[in-house]
């Protein structure tokens, strides 16, 4: 039974110690990443090769920062977009999305709090946009569009899921390069472009697409957490974060046929996808060493020769919005993207993780609630482990029955433990108990607990999804806080105050969550050693601390699947005819609790 308790012991210091370290060591140094990188190296020239054809670099960071308004502004004509899911603009300067807003997501639970913005222009703070073009073969003299090429407007005002629009330019040389655009009323363009060749001598081109991000905006990244560079290649993912690209090697280079690349935020992302037929040569890129630094995604197709008299065009997509599980497997379907729903980091529990949020998805449909959906899902997971919950249950109302008997062993032979270990186990064995039967269950519903967070933590479907009363943001630690009265005072102590003292905001479902599991504790009796005794009445309490900036739908739970236990474990020790000390250890309580006598009656 000690040694039972031990590891029982053992196993949840070691779970303190896991989510303790991510959450308050390892959350904290990955709070704010710089926006300025200095890299000591520079990119050293690539030879051209006779098949190779360098693409356009993002030009540097400019010094003066605007307004997300001025910037627009400054930067030429432009060609509105808007769909029910996107609103912003395309610059006519160089055919660039730089300009991108979701509208069905803004960035505070305040319904008239900006939307939330995902492509920026240059000269504001971190720019962050899309290109598509054509770059000719090395030692070409053929023109091309660049960043500057002021394509016009050929066909349609406002690109709309209705209204593409098409755009020309004409490169003086015999060719004319057409550029028509589509989207749909999700978050997919469509960029067909097309060149035709007046001329007398044949061209080589090569079609390219860059995603690029000047900079990281400030903010809070997880370590549990992927960000940066996401895609399929060579048919498996590519998720090199920001800092993989060191300053001796500021590039990861791949070659595929088929697949997608892209930089990606916890819930939004922008990716290029080329034909899923044609051959690519795609690239992480860190440029302009030692100035703010540039991040790029980008691939080249291969040459495609365009005749004199001859006309060749290329279809590539471009993704740019919310990471909705459906929208992406619908895109993944549709279009026969690779593995497209791979962009929502699954974890590694990625067995658990997709079932998890499939359940959690479908109950919150049902019942138009996902808090609702959270304590259905935590019904299925205690049917899932009823079985084992009902030998770790068992195993202990036996224990517990035996008790006495250990203790007359313990008495027997205390001066040899040798000896008291060898009647202790031939005790068990003679009442068919393994003394090690209750600790499976813990030990698989840890990866279901990391699971469960992780669907918290990354679907967008829990984003600002709210529950009842105060939790208006389950994917957000419980609002409510002994710092701010419980709600009283205006202010969330979560997001304004530093780390070591918002650790001591305490809200009330992580209350409720340390008592139910201190409720549990008195279901068992006290251990005899006092030293295990104290550990386990201060170890709800670590809990309620440990998780006070969880996710509130993580602590709800957690604290559901504290009741849920209780009621099994006290039919099944019922059944099994074992003593239950719930009663009996909260009579201390009662005592406290009751009014005292008056010892001097007649005073």
């Amino acid at each position: 039974m000690e040694n039972n308790r031990n590891f029982l012991l053992a196993l949840l210091l070691c779970a303190a110690m896991i989510f303790g370290w991510q959450y308050f060591v390892a959350g904290p140094q990955m709070a704010k990443e710089k926006a300025q990188q200095a890299l000591l190296a520079k990119q050293k020239g690539q030879e051209a090769q006779t098949k190779t054809a360098e693409l356009p670099k993002a030009a540097s960071a400019v010094a003066i920062q605007l307004s997300r308004s001025a910037a627009l502004k400054a930067g030429g004509a432009r060609v509105l977009i808007a769909t029910p899911s996107v609103n912003g603009s395309l610059r006519l300067k160089g055919a660039r999305f730089d300009d991108l807003q979701l509208r069905k997501y803004r960035e505070t639970l305040d319904p008239k709090s900006p939307e939330i913005v995902l492509f920026s222009p240059e000269s504001t703070a971190y720019p962050y946009f899309t290109v598509f073009g054509w770059v000719a073969a090395p030692g070409s003299k053929v023109k091309t569009p660049d960043d500057s090429t002021p394509w016009t407007l050929a066909s349609g005002h406002t690109l709309t899921p209705d209204t593409p629009i098409s755009l020309r330019w004409d490169n003086g040389q015999g060719l004319t390069f057409t550029r028509t655009i589509s989207v749909d009323k999700q978050y997919m363009f469509t960029v067909n472009d097309a060149v035709a060749n007046h001329g007398s001598n044949a061209a080589v081109l090569f079609p390219y697409a860059s995603v690029v991000r000047r900079g990281v905006p400030q903010g809070t990244h997880y370590m549990a957490l992927h960000e940066g560079f996401i895609g399929i290649a060579e048919g498996s993912l590519k998720d090199a974060n920001y800092t993989d690209l060191k300053p001796e090697s500021p590039q990861q280079t791949f070659h595929s046929t088929g697949g997608w690349l892209g930089i990606t935020d916890k819930y939004w992302m922008a990716a290029v996808i080329p034909p899923q037929t044609k051959a690519f040569d795609g690239a992480y890129r860190a440029l302009h060493p030692g100035a703010e630094q540039d991040y790029q995604a980008d691939y080249r197709m291969d040459a495609h020769v365009v005749a004199p008299g001859a006309r060749v065009q290329v279809t590539q997509h471009l993704f740019a919005g919310a990471k909705v599980v459906g929208t992406l497997r619908d895109y993944q379907d549709r279009l026969s993207i690779p593995r497209f729903d791979y962009a929502i980091d699954w974890g590694w529990f990625w067995f658990l993780t997709r079932p998890m949020f499939w359940l959690l998805d479908l109950f919150g449909h049902s019942a138009g609630n996902m808090g609702i959906a959270i304590l259905l899902l935590t019904i299925v997971v205690r049917l899932a482990f009823f079985p084992l919950a009902n030998t770790q249950f068992r195993s202990m109302s036996r224990m517990k029955k035996l008790q006495p008997h250990v203790e007359r062993i313990r008495e027997r032979f205390a001066e040899d433990k040798m000896r008291q270990q060898q009647e202790m186990m031939e005790l068990y064995k003679r009442e068919k108990v393994n003394p090690l039967s209750g600790c499976l269950p813990i030990f698989i519903q840890i990866p279901v607990f990391f699971s469960l967070y992780k669907v918290l933590l990354v679907s967008i479907e829990m984003r600002q999804a709210p529950f009842f009363g105060w939790i208006h943001d389950l994917s957000a630690p419980d609002p409510t806080s002994i710092l701010n009265l419980f709600g009283l005072l205006p202010y969330n102590p979560h997001a304004y105050l530093p780390a070591a003292v918002s650790f001591l905001s305490i809200g009330i479902w992580p209350i409720l969550m340390g008592a139910t599991q201190w409720l549990q504790t008195k279901m068992n009796p006290a251990p005899a050693d006092p030293v295990q005794a104290r550990m386990f009445a201060f170890m709800p309490l670590i809990f309620m601390f440990m998780l006070a900036s969880f996710p509130a739908g993580l602590v709800i739970y957690w604290t559901w699947s504290n009741l849920l236990s209780m009621i099994q474990q006290y039919v099944i020790m019922r059944r099994e005819g074992a003593e239950i000390h719930l009663f009996n250890n909260l009579a201390p309580l009662r005592r406290l609790a009751a009014p005292k006598a008056d010892s001097t009656p007649g005073e």
